[in-house]
């Protein structure tokens, strides 16, 4: 069985039953290509021995028709979701060393369903990022291009699926951390609704923007993870109690009578002819499977960046105040008083970028801006929440492109702060939202570099998403 065709966990189940040690061969597999596209540094830490030793376990589970939901299911995990026993370091210098004390709700839930976890993987550090060019350990490579940007912040968990290191992965998802890498990367990436999947053990970057998801290379398997990690924690204030559907069960491929608006703010001139060509053929098709679409006006996507740079900032300086040198983590050698240490623990420890945000946060959070800056965004946030519900009673879903341009260079846009950020468009109104989306493949450009659209859901309304999703992988 080889990850290089493997590209659904439907095809290992179909080839599982003639190879009584299919799971312990096709770990074997992706540990070997791990190994062979270790240039891309996708990985930070790979669980080999872990690996293999709960291969043979699944394989005798499935031997005597005992396992779970997901037995086999090959998955890296993004290294800001604790792990018990395992390094979580945020691909930061400040968390290097730091070893997590429990599982992630999201892990728990994948061990109890029989799921592989093959190792950690990169990404920008504490998620700060839109290219996974910052993270304390270097960055990561696209799989088709080593001279182009991966995306970010999810950059590793991307790759490890796109490389055919694991068949799927977690990933995170602030501003369009999941979204913008599996455009990239030319994979499906899902951002569910805030609070269908518990954050417990998530590192927290914007604590009311952040949602754990998913790379998959397909629909139906972003589906079977999504069914098994999520739902109601008690351990997490706000994941919401709205039951989960069996979205394989119900991804039927009828697609008739839908209704898709498409945001005439989001196809302004400005957009990549390419792009835009990709994203009018997946319209075209769908036309033909009885999608209506319709024009719609989302008046206050113009303020979606300094929205969401405000409010994401603010949040980021008060969770990271907790990283000092005096509890855990890096400490600086330079600590002849308690002031001194806290000072050049937190400078040497963090990265431009987040040292950037954390500045700016603090910033807008203090005496005299607060009300000009923070609460402000806050109101504009509003706004563009009504904006979708405006939307939502007039189509089933929305249909845009994920960035502007596709994969870009390494180095490109690293000193440009504004440049870099603007890379996040079309995805961060989703997060402002709280809404679900969902990146899928929609082509090529002439360089041969994956291009990506979006789809945005009504909240804890995935299955639609999935459905149409399900239905262009055809």
């Amino acid at each position: 069985m080889n990850p290089e065709t493997l590209l659904s966990y439907d095809s290992f189940l179909n080839q599982k039953d003639k190879n009584e040690n299919s799971v312990s061969n096709l770990v074997t597999e992706y540990l070997e290509n791990i190994s062979k596209r270790k240039s891309l540094n996708a990985f930070l830490e790979v669980f080999k021995e872990e690996t293999i030793s709960s291969a043979k376990i699944i394989d005798k589970k499935i031997k005597e028709k005992k396992e779970n939901s997901l037995a086999g299911f090959v998955i890296a995990v993004k290294d800001i979701i604790s792990i018990k026993g395992k390094k979580l370091t945020c691909s930061s210098k400040i968390l290097e060393k730091f070893d997590s004390l429990y599982d992630a709700t999201v892990i728990k839930r994948l061990k109890e369903a029989d799921a592989i976890l093959i190792g950690k993987t990169n990404c920008d550090e504490f998620a700060m990022g839109s290219s996974g060019e910052n993270s304390a350990f270097g960055p990561t490579l696209h799989p088709l291009d080593e001279s182009k940007v991966p995306g970010g912040s999810s950059s590793g968990s991307a790759v490890a699926v796109a490389s055919k290191c694991s068949l799927g992965s977690l990933g995170t998802d602030t501003g369009g951390s999941i979204r913008q890498p599996a455009g990239f990367c030319g994979i499906v990436g899902l951002k569910p609704t805030y609070g269908r999947v518990s954050r417990f053990g998530l590192v927290a970057f914007a604590s009311s923007f952040d949602q754990i998801g998913t790379f998959t290379n397909n629909a139906r398997d972003a589906a079977r993870i999504l069914e098994v990690i999520a739902g109601h924690d008690p351990l997490d204030s706000t994941s919401s109690t709205i039951p989960v559907p069996k979205y394989l069960n119900r991804m039927n491929g009828d697609l008739k009578g839908l209704k898709i608006g498409l945001p005439k703010e989001y196809f302004e001139e400005s957009l990549n002819p390419e792009i835009k060509n990709c994203i009018n053929s997946k319209i075209e098709f769908l036309k033909s499977k009885g999608v209506t679409f319709v024009e719609v006006s989302l008046p206050h996507t113009e303020y979606t960046i300094p929205t969401y740079y405000i409010l994401t900032t603010a949040e980021a300086s008060s969770n990271l105040a907790r990283y000092d040198g005096a509890r855990y983590g890096f400490r600086s050698e330079k600590n002849d008083s308690m002031e001194n240490m806290f000072a050049n623990s937190r400078s040497e420890g963090f990265g431009r970028e987040v040292k950037r945000r954390i500045m700016l946060g603090t910033y807008v959070l203090s005496a005299g801006y607060y009300d000009a800056y923070y609460k402000k965004a806050q109101q504009v946030r509003r706004l563009i929440q009504n904006d979708f519900l405006d939307v939502f009673k007039k189509v089933d879903c929305l249909l845009t492109p994920i960035s502007p341009t596709t994969a870009f260079s390494i180095g490109e846009k690293i000193n440009d702060p504004l440049q870099m950020y603007l890379s996040d468009i079309y995805t961060v109104s989703v997060n402002i939202a709280g809404l679900p989306g969902i990146s899928i493949p929609a082509g090529k450009d002439k360089n041969n570099l994956p291009i990506g659209l979006q789809l945005i859901g009504k909240h804890f309304d995935e299955l639609t998403l999935l459905k149409i999703a399900d239905v262009c992988e055809q």
